[in-house]
């Protein structure tokens, strides 16, 4: 599980698709201390398993169904994707608990700066509407949100 609070920006720099995988190799620099193969990692809010990794990069597996359900199949070699190694049991926490398993994929509609916040207005399929409530808590791109209004 994850905070919604990402620790870092990194860089697809490989992808490539073998049978019924797609493998992408991520260039990260503060969360490859401590990722192993093996290791958990937030990729976009998607909790995804390292499947090797050395100090600067790691590459992970995502199935069909990674693919199908989440933004993850839109990316490309060169994006920015936000980084986020799994909650600690022994350490504070800022946002939300962040399961990485996504229930839907939105759009946003609207993205406009209100003084020092943000405010996004986002399309989210019909089926998801039953997990969003306002006040209520939700990650985009694995970034921990509150949602204002409905």
């Amino acid at each position: 599980m994850f905070t919604g609070i990402i620790e870092e920006i990194g860089e697809v720099i490989e992808i490539s698709d073998s049978g019924e995988f797609r493998t992408i190799r991520v260039r990260g620099r503060d969360v490859m201390s401590d990722l192993r193969a093996g290791s958990s990692i937030g990729v976009n809010g998607v909790c995804l398993t390292a499947r090797s990794s050395d100090r600067t990069t790691f590459s992970a597996d995502m199935s069909r169904e990674t693919l199908d359900r989440t933004s993850l199949g839109n990316l490309r070699k060169g994006a920015i994707v936000n980084l986020e190694r799994p909650m600690r049991g022994d350490s504070r926490f800022g946002g939300h608990i962040v399961q990485g398993h996504v229930d839907g994929v939105g759009h946003i509609r609207q993205f406009d700066r209100q003084g020092d916040a943000w405010e996004l207005e986002v399309e989210y399929p019909e089926a998801g509407s039953r997990y969003i409530v306002e006040k209520g808590s939700i990650a985009v791109d694995g970034i921990s949100l509150t949602i204002a209004a409905l």
